[in-house]
C-alpha cells in the first residue's frame, strides 16, 4: 500500500516550480521576430544575463524594432521542442532542439537539389 502522505491531498502546490520555470521563457516579438532570450539578455539595452522577461522594465523596447513590451510572445524555453512524452520515440528527431531540426531539414533539401542538379551531368 502506498503512503498516505503521498495522497493528492498532501501534495504542495507546484506553483512555485511552473514560476521558475517561466523565468527561463523566451520571447519572441510579433513585429520583426526578436527572440529575447534571458539566459543572453539584451546588451543593446544593458539588461544583463539571467534577467526573466517579466522582471523588464515597462518602457523596454525591442533592440531591432523598438516595439513595447507587450508585442512579445512566449515561445517557452530553448530546450527540447515538442512534448515530453514523445521524447523517447523516433530515430533521435524528437531529443533535437528547434535549430537542429531546421539544420536537418534544410540540409536534406539542399542535399537533394544538389543531387538533382548532377544529374544533369550525366550523358
Amino acid at each position: 500500500m502506498s503512503d498516505p502522505t503521498e495522497s493528492p491531498e498532501n501534495l504542495e502546490p507546484t506553483t512555485a516550480k511552473k514560476a521558475i520555470a517561466a523565468d527561463e521563457d523566451r520571447f519572441a516579438c510579433r513585429a520583426c521576430g526578436y527572440t529575447y532570450d534571458p539566459n543572453k539578455g539584451d546588451p543593446k539595452n544593458k539588461i544583463i544575463a539571467g534577467t526573466p522577461f517579466s522582471v523588464l522594465p515597462a518602457d523596454w523596447k525591442c533592440p531591432v524594432c523598438t516595439a513595447k513590451k507587450g508585442a512579445f510572445n512566449n515561445i517557452g524555453t530553448n530546450a527540447v521542442s515538442g512534448f515530453k512524452e514523445n521524447q523517447g520515440y523516433g530515430f533521435g528527431v524528437n531529443t533535437m532542439t528547434e535549430s537542429q531540426k531546421s539544420l536537418l531539414i534544410y540540409g536534406g533539401l539542399g542535399l537533394g537539389i544538389l543531387l538533382f542538379l548532377s544529374l544533369y551531368s550525366l550523358n
